[in-house]
């Protein structure tokens, strides 16, 4: 099951990313969320953090998400790090309020 956790913002982000690899997590298994693509793809590239890629989601979720809504985009990207749909519909509403989200996978 992954560790998922919510922060306020890229300074918190950074400091839980390096306290999750003191507990033996490799930056190549966290992914950071944010509801602005932009933001999410700017933190993640500055953190050195992995997106999810078609190799998560898969090729017809990633060809469904080139029309879907932002939301649905991260509720799929969610699922795919392995939360169950409940969850990721629970984070996304967490995203929503401009918080981020980060998930790590051993």
């Amino acid at each position: 099951m992954p560790t998922v956790l919510s922060v306020e913002n890229a300074v918190h982000a950074k400091r839980e990313i390096e306290r999750l690899e003191t507990e033996g997590f490799t930056r190549d298994n966290i992914y950071i969320f944010a509801h602005d693509k932009d933001r999410e793809e700017d933190i993640g590239k500055a953190l050195d953090t992995e997106s999810v890629g078609v190799g998560e989601k898969g090729l017809f979720s990633s060809m469904k998400n080139v029309v879907s809504k932002r939301g649905d985009e991260l509720r799929t990207e969610l699922a795919a790090t392995g939360l169950s749909k409940e969850e990721a519909a629970e984070y996304e509403e967490v995203l929503d309020t401009g918080k981020l989200v980060i998930v790590a996978k051993k």
